[in-house]
């Protein structure tokens, strides 16, 4: 029973979206809540070494027969673990040290935009008019939300130092996923086990700056509740179902998810960390989202 409903999950791309959707949204809430707590390199960086240590046992077999695959293809996994693992989660966590949740979450939105822009950018995937359009009123609707809603600010504007690496991690994402229909044919759990273990120890050096720095880690319960959810919900779990749904219907569709990303955060980062709504994110997230739907659409 339990292997028939695990089949019938791993063959349902949609599904495996929302719950990517759901775990990533609460990767942002925690990152924000314990950001003046846990250093956001440490936090990365201890995330992706649980995740290894945890997935590890069960890649190990898979990884002894990938192992010719795997160093035949290491220049692509080196990108894959290094941008979408190790970069992408340092850069938002950073960037949660100086916006808010409910701001990093609504500029998550856009990722799906980012995407079609990195895969016609790289790869010459064809943009429709449609496609066009959404994409436009999607950055109109960032734009938006980076202004805090006063176009004036527009004149002489500086953008938010968080929102600026929110931005640039989702930047790198749609890198990663366009990049995905470059993966080795190897196992799922040989590729996720070989790019978390990249993502890790490409952070290792940030992590001994930011501890020399004055940083640190501190032992406390806050601390492990914090590493071990985002070490297994955001990371093993997410990233199993993000790159399956992308095996299945293709990286530009998958993209697509992330706008459930800002739903579901949004609601968590009000009820757990009291944040309030205003008006600009509201309107943001409506051109967003509005953008996103059309760009979806193939004519």
């Amino acid at each position: 029973m339990i292997r028939r409903l695990a089949s019938a999950l791993y063959a349902n791309a949609y599904l495996l979206l929302s719950l990517t959707a759901l775990f990533w949204a609460g990767n942002f809430v925690i990152g924000r809540g314990v950001h003046e707590h846990v250093p956001p390199i440490a936090l990365a960086t201890a995330r992706w070494i649980l995740a290894s240590l945890i997935i590890l046992p069960f890649a190990l077999p898979h990884l002894r027969r990938d192992w010719p695959v795997i160093r035949a293809n290491i220049p692509i996994l080196l990108f894959l673990g290094t941008v979408g693992v190790g970069a992408f989660n340092t850069l938002s966590y950073s960037g949660l040290n100086y916006t808010t949740a409910l701001n990093a979450l609504v500029l998550q939105s856009s990722g799906p935009i980012l995407i079609v822009l990195a895969s016609f950018a790289i790869f010459g995937d064809r943009i429709s008019l449609r496609q066009a359009a959404g994409i436009a009123i999607s950055l109109s609707g960032v734009l938006w939300m980076v202004a805090r809603g006063d176009l004036a600010m527009l004149q002489g504007f500086r953008l938010n130092a968080g929102d600026a690496l929110i931005i640039l991690a989702l930047a790198l994402w749609g890198l990663y996923t366009a990049f995905l229909r470059k993966r080795p044919a190897i196992h799922w759990l040989s590729f996720c086990a070989a790019t978390f273990l990249i993502g890790a120890g490409a952070n290792l050096p940030f992590f001994a700056w930011e501890h020399v720095s004055g940083r640190q880690l501190s032992g406390d319960l806050q601390t492990f509740a914090a590493i071990a959810y985002v070490s297994i919900f955001p990371s093993v779990l997410a990233y199993i179902c993000y790159n399956r749904a992308v095996e299945l219907i293709g990286a530009a569709r998958a993209g697509v998810c992330l706008h459930l990303v800002p739903l579901f955060g949004s609601v968590m980062a009000i009820l757990f960390l009291g944040e309030e709504p205003r008006l600009y994110h509201l309107l943001g997230i409506a051109l967003i989202l509005t953008g996103v739907a059309l760009a979806a659409r193939k004519a």
